[in-house]
């Protein structure tokens, strides 16, 4: 599911660049799927108990 939207903002974004249609919300929506992804890196290697 993460991957999915990350995919779909990574196509915006470059849509974005090329055609600059809502440039500035698309590069803030491509922030944040970046940080979601990371944060599921980081949660997903996190061992011990919770």
């Amino acid at each position: 599911m993460l991957w999915t939207i990350a995919a779909i903002l990574l196509v915006l974004w470059v849509l974005g660049l090329v055609f600059e249609i809502a440039g500035g919300i698309i590069h803030i929506l491509l922030v944040i799927g970046i940080i979601l992804i990371a944060y599921n890196a980081i949660k997903g290697r996190a061992t011990g108990p919770k």
